[in-house]
């Protein structure tokens, strides 16, 4: 089960809330369901190199919410904050609502799984070999504190003409431990001679206590 089920997916209401914080019936929920798609793939377009780990969206009746995870607050604020308006005025005149946004700096992407497999993706793009690009993040996401981690990638690798799979792993990652702290990602890197996926999951140690724990964005304290 632990291969096959998606580790975000398992710890929703356990470890881990919704991301997208809203209610909705009959015809509103589909619209919902289909703004939040198309609100995540602005982002993932206009924003593609602002390094964003995660987007929240609450909504209420009058407003959307956007609360932006990202390794370079910078890009999307830009100078004097200019480009939090610009953004907004945008998703407005898009979207016809009324919205807010909130940047949150991801202090440490080298753990960040979401971080960890553009990374590794745009690298396999650049055409850097695959094994130095796995390597490289296993070696500093356990340089940055995580007890475990796990690349894994599939297509043809290096150019070669049969497609295949590597797996690269460091530490351990316990899919099938519920209160388990696993950040999942999947990514797909798009190179001259085809698609080649990218999968990471990172384990950041045993969370107790409270039933819902905010996503951590730095390696928990041994």
């Amino acid at each position: 089960m632990g291969q096959k089920v998606n580790p975000i997916g398992l710890r929703v209401g356990i470890r881990r809330e919704w991301t997208g914080k809203w209610f909705a019936e009959g015809k509103a929920y589909s619209a919902g369901i289909l703004e939040d798609v198309l609100i995540r793939r602005f982002f993932k377009k206009k924003y593609a190199e602002a390094g964003i780990s995660s987007l929240e969206i609450e909504r209420s009746p009058k407003k959307v919410k956007i609360a932006i995870a990202t390794s370079r607050p910078g890009v999307i604020i830009g100078r004097q904050g200019s480009g939090v308006d610009d953004l907004v005025l945008k998703l407005e005149k898009q979207f016809k609502k009324l919205f807010e946004v909130e940047v949150v700096e991801v202090k440490k992407p080298d753990i960040d799984a979401v971080l960890v497999a553009d990374n590794v993706a745009r690298q396999l793009e650049k055409r850097i070999p695959f094994r130095r690009a796995a390597k490289q993040a296993l070696q500093k996401a356990m340089e940055g504190g995580v007890k475990g981690i796990k690349v894994l990638l599939s297509g043809r690798l290096a150019g070669a003409e049969i497609a295949r799979s590597e797996f690269f792993a460091d530490g351990t990652v316990p899919l099938h431990t519920f209160r388990a702290d696993i950040q999942y990602c999947e990514e797909r890197a798009e190179t001259t001679y085809g698609t080649i996926g990218v999968k990471v999951w990172v384990y950041l140690g045993d969370r107790f206590g409270k039933k819902f724990e905010k996503e951590e964005t730095s390696a928990p304290e041994a």
